[in-house]
């Protein structure tokens, strides 16, 4: 069987080198491109040393219909407008297009599902195997608790991240929503400040801290009467969310054209 052929948008940053390295590192894929904004510095050099993986004669470019025509797949952690075109470019080109972005809207979502008629898009808030199991875990708790227990969900971050809360803590939010049945836009308490009340039953709570470099903190925590049950994970290096995202892709391969996210690639959805 023959290597999949991916790209990698945002290549010089921080994520997109965690990103060529996996795919280094993983058989049964290769890295066909690389794409940076358009005056940036990487332009030009090889990506593989970029990366500090040795000369992969891939050279990061800003012109992503350059490389997409002959790839497989692309691999995106960069900013929602960057997300939605290339949705856009991937449906043409009828590509796996892995999506980690945060901060997308309903707006962004609905046209991500647009382009899923034609490319097969893999999107979550959070492409580590271990959040997705525990979102997994959230929805089953949240399922067989109800509203007895009051549910908060609290993360940190470093001290860069520029959304809160983050698409993590609002994946497992869905989850817990998905569990009760009922709609997180319409339950969850965002911020609490000054004189607010009595919590409503029923309702989804979110605290986001930020600071240092955390990598990714985040306890969900259901408290009941007398009791209290706290699932935590903690992203201890960022390679665990590239070796999702091309576990997503590779996993793509051969599907129809359609909307997946991580817990379709790691068979959750019964769990």
């Amino acid at each position: 069987m023959s290597e999949m052929r991916l790209v990698v948008v945002g290549a010089a940053g921080r994520m997109g080198r965690m990103l060529i390295k996996a795919i280094s590192e993983t058989n049964g894929c290769r890295l066909a491109g690389a794409i940076e904004r358009e005056g940036s510095i990487a332009l030009g050099q090889d990506a593989g040393l970029l990366a500090g993986v040795g000369k992969l004669n891939v050279a990061i470019g800003d012109d992503p219909h350059a490389v997409l025509d002959d790839a497989e797949g692309v691999l995106d952690f960069t900013a929602p407008a960057a997300t939605i075109e290339l949705a856009r470019l991937a449906a043409r080109a009828g590509l796996v297009h892995v999506v980690g972005t945060t901060g997308l809207s309903e707006t962004d979502l609905g046209k991500l599902h647009e382009a899923a008629r034609r490319a097969r898009i893999v999107q979550s808030g959070n492409m580590s195997l271990g959040v997705n199991l525990l979102a997994g875990l959230v929805r089953k708790v949240a399922q067989t608790l109800g509203e007895d227990f009051d549910m908060e969900i609290l993360e940190m971050h470093h001290r860069m991240k520029v959304d809160a809360p983050s698409g993590t803590a609002l994946l497992l939010g869905e989850a817990a929503a998905a569990g009760r049945e009922i709609a997180l836009r319409e339950r969850s308490i965002r911020s609490r400040d000054g004189h607010t009340g009595a919590r409503r039953a029923g309702d989804i709570g979110f605290a986001s801290l930020r600071g240092g470099s955390v990598v990714g903190d985040h306890t969900v925590v259901f408290a009941g009467e007398g009791e209290r049950i706290e699932l935590t994970h903690r992203a201890e290096d960022r390679s665990i969310f590239a070796r999702g995202a091309i576990r997503a892709a590779l996993w793509g391969q051969g599907k129809a054209p359609g909307y997946y996210t991580m817990a379709d690639v790691l068979g959750l959805a019964d769990l």
